[in-house]
């Protein structure tokens, strides 16, 4: 993507170049997610990236790469820790085919993603208001996610936690990172492997414009996460497995 081009061309390019089509319906309704979150940014706390240019390639293009490591025949996906609607809503937009859940704790958040999904008639998408640890021991939810992705910023150790007890076994949990990526899923092999997990790849790709490299580290659920795992609210990130 060249970051001078205007923004909608130069995204359905590179996304392209991965694999992934974006039609004019898809650029459209990412185009008025990009003016609600601008509209709505002040408010809700949401980016602190408010050129559309960079938005384009740091919140949606990074998004949609996901996609390049999602199985064939995938229909189910959970977002945790969605914040803002990343990766969530572009996924969703880019697959409608797919059911996506959008897990988020602050409530505020949970507000703004309400009213982008019911603007954008995303009828494929739910909003779940709850923590994550809470969500992962809910039976409603825990094991019942194919394919479970976060871009949070947290530890790769802590994303396990959060994320593997809510996928089905032989489904896929995937922890978007930057280039410290391969070092984190090395250091966390065990806490994986504690929580039913086992890394399976970790990709490596280079945003444009100079935005960066990011790592997304695949971890194949390869047995039923323990019960007492996720533990309770705030356990994970205070104490994470080791």
């Amino acid at each position: 993507m060249t970051i001078s081009a205007p923004w909608p061309a130069a995204l359905r390019e590179s996304a392209a170049a991965l694999g992934v089509h974006l039609g004019d319906d898809a650029i459209a309704r990412l185009a008025e997610f990009m003016r609600l979150l601008l509209e709505h940014n002040a408010r809700f706390n949401l980016t602190a990236i408010t050129d559309p240019r960079q938005i384009a390639v740091k919140h949606f293009l990074d998004s949609l790469t996901c996609l390049t490591v999602m199985p064939e025949g995938l229909q189910t996906l959970c977002d945790a820790g969605s914040g803002a609607g990343f990766p969530g809503i572009p996924v969703a937009i880019a697959r409608p085919d797919l059911r996506v859940a959008l897990i988020e704790s602050t409530k505020k958040k949970c507000q703004f993603l309400e009213t982008c999904t019911s603007h954008l008639a995303l009828t494929n998408v739910r909003i779940i208001c709850a923590r994550a640890e809470d969500a992962g021991r809910d039976p409603r939810l825990r094991e019942s996610f194919q394919m479970a992705v976060s871009r949070a910023v947290a530890s790769l150790p802590v994303l396990a936690e959060l994320c593997l007890p809510l996928v089905t076994q032989t489904g896929i949990f995937v922890a978007m990172k930057g280039p410290e990526g391969r070092k984190q899923a090395e250091a966390a092999a065990s806490a994986i492997g504690a929580l039913g997990g086992a890394l399976e790849s970790i990709h490596v790709l280079t945003l444009p414009g100079g935005a960066g490299q990011r790592s997304l580290v695949v971890v194949r659920k390869v047995a039923a996460t323990p019960d007492r795992y996720p533990r309770r609210p705030g356990i994970p990130a205070k104490r994470p497995l080791r």
